[in-house]
């Protein structure tokens, strides 16, 4: 009878794990409650478990996300996670050494009735816990696992505390001395935020050599000490890092761009760009693409390289730049169109009649350089003049809505990417190459600028590192026919450090 049982509660916990609040069976209540309405009981002080609190269930079933054996988990303490009503939450259990029973994979299924949801030391968890009324239904479940930012793991902490996350193309700050190990507490940052890496001095990889750049995976669990609320991460064996490659700095990054002058577009838009080093573009060539995807059409089979009215290429052959020096590619010198404010004495690598001339190589003249409206567009500034199909961008930059513009084929085509604040070549969950916009993680893109504003994107940027210390965000700065070349640099822009 047993074995019976077992197998029932390992259906009942595929076959439940979509409900909602209140489910019904033939009348009945469900037994089970989601983690994510467990969790919403608590308002601040301790809360006694009983079936009339639980909405008519008894139990709650999830899959084991910690990993006692590596020595890097809270003592006495099983960490599962379920995915009900559309929402991935977990909870932390005090078991006692009967944490160590369970693995990750594990499909438990635990008795709530009496049991203490509680907070320790800022983390949620549940007390009161016996051996008996956790029951191992199965093994070798799979895991999800999400790839979060920092900064919305520290605004949302009960959302993602007892969760498995992973952290994306992250840093360690300071950058670790030769031969530091993980032992103790590491402080990342993924450009969106910072978070503590908490490595036990037991942990089965304490020792293990910290690498400088990495995705990191672990469990997010909330600690207060001094007043002071910290989110620390707990990988939970060393396969949880994975290494990231050094990333070679962009000698110019994407800082704003106008895609809505006042009156008509043609040969009014431009991008606002910043050096990262001293450039001369006789001595070094790059070149803009912008592509543009209005209406229905199938994924650029050559990319940024696609030409006709998706993709329009501008050189960069001559004038030069100072690092951290603001400076433009695009249309006719004025900061919003025809009969506006003349800014040709900010920096102007390259003026051009996109509505009259085609571009360098690739691109149709168009009269709508930067879309303004519809699906997903972007810019990418590439190394060199010569762009085709196989030819990696140094930044990037999408924004707007949707539309077809990525297919994985075979063979993949698109618009390839780099890796940014926003995109990266290695999938963080999967750990397989991603090249492409649209592919695995990398559908990040900004919103669509408001009508008639100027697009400044404020971050910072380590030149010598290559990696984004602060990720860039946007402020929609309102142009008139008299605005000041100051307006759209100023101390929010981009910056530049080391």
């Amino acid at each position: 009878m047993k074995n019976i049982y077992l197998y029932l509660a390992a259906i009942t916990i595929i076959a439940w794990s979509g409900c909602k609040k209140n489910d019904y069976a033939e009348g009945t209540l469900s037994p089970i409650i989601a983690v994510v309405d467990m969790k919403a009981l608590y308002k601040g002080a301790d809360v006694t478990l009983t079936s009339d609190k639980l909405n008519g269930a008894k139990e709650m079933v999830g899959v084991v996300i910690s990993d006692a054996t590596s020595g890097n988990a809270p003592a006495g303490v099983l960490v599962v996670q379920n995915n009900r009503r559309n929402a991935i939450r977990g909870i932390a259990i005090e078991l006692g050494a009967a944490a160590a029973n369970y693995i990750p994979g594990d499909s438990v299924m635990v008795q709530l009735t009496g049991a203490t949801l509680t907070k320790t030391n800022g983390s949620m968890r549940l007390k009161g816990i016996s051996e008996a009324a956790v029951t191992k239904v199965a093994s070798g479940h799979s895991i999800a696992v999400q790839a979060v930012p920092s900064g919305r793991i520290k605004a949302t902490p009960d959302v993602y505390e007892s969760t498995l996350v992973t952290i994306s193309s992250a840093i360690i700050e300071p950058e670790p001395q030769q031969g530091e190990t993980y032992a103790g507490d590491k402080l990342v940052n993924d450009g969106f935020g910072k978070v503590t890496l908490h490595t036990e001095a037991g942990a089965n990889f304490a020792s293990a050599v910290l690498p400088f750049s990495a995705n990191f995976t672990g469990i997010p669990i909330t600690s207060i000490a001094n007043a002071d609320t910290t989110i620390q991460v707990w990988p939970r064996t060393i396969n949880d890092m994975f290494a990231l490659a050094v990333i070679k700095p962009s000698p110019i990054i994407i800082a704003g761009y106008l895609t809505d002058p006042s009156g008509g577009d043609a040969n009014q838009e431009y991008i606002q760009l910043i050096a990262t080093r001293d450039i001369d573009f006789a001595a070094t060539n790059f070149s803009l693409v912008t592509c543009n995807n209005a209406g229905t059409n199938p994924a650029p089979a050559n990319g940024w390289a696609q030409g006709g009215l998706r993709s329009y290429k501008i050189n960069l052959t001559s004038g030069t730049v100072k690092k951290g020096q603001l400076f433009y590619v695009g249309g006719n010198k004025n900061i919003w169109g025809l009969g506006t404010t003349d800014i040709s004495n900010a920096h102007w690598i390259s003026s051009t009649q996109y509505s009259t001339v085609d571009g360098a190589g690739f691109g149709t003249a168009t009269g709508n350089l930067l879309a303004n409206s519809g699906n997903v567009a972007g810019m990418a500034i590439f190394a060199g003049i010569t762009v085709d199909a196989t030819s990696i961008p140094l930044d990037l930059v999408m924004y707007g809505g949707s539309g077809t513009v990525y297919s994985p084929g075979p063979p993949e085509v698109g618009y390839r990417i780099t890796n940014t604040d926003y995109y990266t070549t290695i999938n963080p969950v999967t750990r397989q190459n991603q090249a492409f916009y649209g592919s695995g993680t990398n559908t990040s893109k900004l919103t669509l600028p408001a009508t008639g504003n100027f697009t400044q994107l404020g971050g910072v940027y380590d030149a010598v590192t290559g990696r984004w210390t602060t990720g860039r965000t946007v402020t929609s700065i309102p142009l008139s026919k008299t605005s000041a070349l100051s307006e759209i640099e100023t101390d929010k822009a981009t910056k530049i450090q080391n």
